[in-house]
């Protein structure tokens, strides 16, 4: 970064906004300088979002105002923004697969010489950036078939490419791995190394004790806490969040029976191969594995979104063939799939027509779904899975946590013989993550079998009765409880 970036400050005072009569934000005062990382932390809903979009030029404020070294900032736009030094990046990676990584890097600004597309000086601009921060990456492939992993560092080197002052990091680990997530974090310390201001959004409060300076914490719109980050540890950062204790973190999963409800007998594809397990009435068995390890492909096979070469599934003792999403559903086998924008729910429409879509054939037979039908199934899913927010309403307006629960009570209009979880808190605040860990044990208290996919080992830890080790695509081991230890499961994942 330039040294012109190492006396500047970003500055905002009273800032509020509202949707309404409904205030998101609430006279928040927000300073980032140079040279540092300020980890910004709180619920869903909390304002996080709000007050980074307002920054960034995305959403104006209210009330409040901005300055930059003590001149005022008013971003009209993102561009606005981004020629005053301030970019985001976005936890949602929004590229276009066809093109190049270097034609991405520069989409909406490509170098024209004499009329022409300046192809050769994109490309040396696009590797020298990458290399930067430590990519090794041709800049002239397709981005198509690159890992999450990689397009969030050809994120981040679009966002820096012009040299900001200031970078907004929102929630960029919420789709990567340990490994990726540490990649991350390193590229961080780099920008603030060479005097770049950054904001880092996080519900991994680990890793925002990790990286950030400071600390700021909101609440229900209004700033609630700051801290040097020396100062302050995960617990108290939770308190601060949802302004209680969390008493039932370590809560060890309901006892379970030792009825076989579904197996699985050397199970393979192109992608992992002879995976056998059993799963027990009322047991929780965590998965847990590298990114890329095949976590998420078995259990697509199992729910039948994937296909398989060979093995067999059997449900209460009986062989079943599973060929397809309504042929696992039929043998009561049900799977949350990990991406709830774009594999779980229909973001145009309310949260009961969401619940209601795999079941209308089932539930109402006539074939026309009505208004009550609705309201009932309404009713009873936001009591059952303590759904907040307003449900008559498009599903896409809700918090993150609140989306993830109208996923689960979609899979959860009739109960399930096997639920399969995958990455179930992913992107949620601490408050909802404690609430679906909460639906997971009584999921299981009712005799449900259930399968976790998590990238967060302490998640799976925290869950599971027995955990199973994927790497490779190859089925490692599985552990008890007692044998899971983090030292253990790394080894595993490793291996």
């Amino acid at each position: 970064m330039s040294e012109a970036n190492t006396a500047r400050t970003l500055t905002g005072t009273a800032l509020t906004k509202r949707y309404g009569g409904n205030a998101v934000l609430r006279a928040v005062d927000f300073s980032i300088a140079a040279g540092s990382v300020v980890g910004l932390i709180g619920e869903n809903g909390a304002g996080k979002s709000t007050l980074s979009s307002i920054i960034a030029g995305i959403k104006r404020p209210d009330d409040g105002a901005m300055t930059i070294d003590d001149r005022p900032y008013a971003p009209a736009s993102p561009i606005d923004a981004l020629n005053s030094g301030v970019a985001i990046i976005h936890q949602e990676i929004k590229m276009i697969p066809e093109l190049s990584v270097a034609e991405n890097m520069f989409l909406g600004r490509l170098p024209v010489r004499r009329g022409r597309v300046a192809t050769r000086e994109m490309v040396a601009d696009a590797r020298a950036a990458l290399a930067d921060l430590g990519v090794t990456l041709d800049p002239r492939r397709p981005v198509a078939g690159l890992s999450t992993a990689t397009q969030q560092e050809i994120e981040i080197a679009r966002a820096i490419i012009r040299r900001p002052a200031f970078v907004i990091f929102d929630e960029p680990s919420a789709s990567l791995g340990r490994h990726e997530t540490e990649r991350v974090l390193e590229q961080i310390d780099l920008l603030r190394s060479r005097g770049t201001g950054v904001v880092y959004i996080s519900h991994r409060l680990d890793e925002v004790l990790r990286i950030a300076d400071r600390v700021v914490c909101l609440r229900d719109g209004s700033k609630v806490g700051e801290w040097d980050a020396r100062d302050i540890d995960r617990e108290g950062m939770i308190r601060a969040m949802v302004g209680r204790d969390l008493a039932r973190r370590e809560a060890p999963p309901p006892p379970h029976g030792h009825e076989v409800v579904a197996s699985v007998q050397d199970l393979s594809s192109s992608r992992f191969e002879n995976i056998t397990v059993e799963l027990r009435r009322g047991e929780i068995l965590g998965v847990s594995g590298l990114v890329g390890s095949g976590r998420t492909e078995i259990v697509r096979a199992l729910a039948g979104a994937d296909p398989f070469d060979s093995g067999e599934v059997l449900v209460e003792g009986a062989p079943v063939k599973i060929r397809s999403v309504p042929d696992a559903i039929s043998a009561g086998i049900y799977m949350v799939p990990e991406d709830r924008k774009a594999q779980g729910l229909n973001l145009n429409r309310t949260s009961a027509e969401n619940m209601a879509l795999p079941w209308e054939s089932r539930l109402v037979p006539s074939g026309f779904v009505t208004t009550r039908f609705l309201d009932r199934l309404k009713r009873r899913m936001a009591s059952e899975v303590d759904i907040r927010g307003d449900l008559d309403r498009p599903v896409g307006l809700l918090s993150g946590g609140n989306q993830q629960k109208v996923l689960l009570a979609k899979w959860l209009v009739r109960i399930p013989k096997v639920l399969i979880l995958d990455e179930p808190t992913r992107g949620v605040d601490v408050g909802a993550k404690e609430a679906i860990y909460e639906i997971i044990r009584a999921l299981a208290a009712r005799g449900v079998a259930v399968v976790v996919v998590s990238s967060e080992l302490e998640e799976v830890l925290l869950l599971s009765h027995r955990v199973m080790v994927v790497a490779a695509g190859r089925q490692r081991a599985i552990l008890t409880r007692e044998e899971a230890t983090p030292e253990r499961v790394m080894q595993l994942c490793v291996s």
